[in-house]
């Protein structure tokens, strides 16, 4: 029915080996949060992500307006994100 094939271990340790290490501790913590509150985080990175953005776009054009430059982030989070 598939032609998916399971991946080896060896292949399995070479996708993981680039990869960052787990950090347990701020898995144990996030863990202890209500599900609400374990979102948080996700969207602090997001709304980072968003300034960072912003900041380039106004670098890059300068001449645009803020509703301008917010229509360029969603542009590109469109396409890239």
């Amino acid at each position: 029915m598939s032609d998916k094939k399971n991946l080896t271990p060896e292949e399995i340790s070479a996708i993981v080996r680039g990869l960052d290490p787990i950090d347990w501790v701020q898995m144990e913590l996030l863990a202890k949060l209500p599900p609400g509150r374990r979102i948080f985080p996700m969207l602090q990175a997001s709304a980072m992500l968003r300034a960072g953005l912003r900041t380039a776009f106004r670098k890059r054009f300068p001449d645009l307006s803020m509703p301008e430059i917010n229509m360029k982030v969603l542009e590109y989070l469109s396409l890239y994100g």
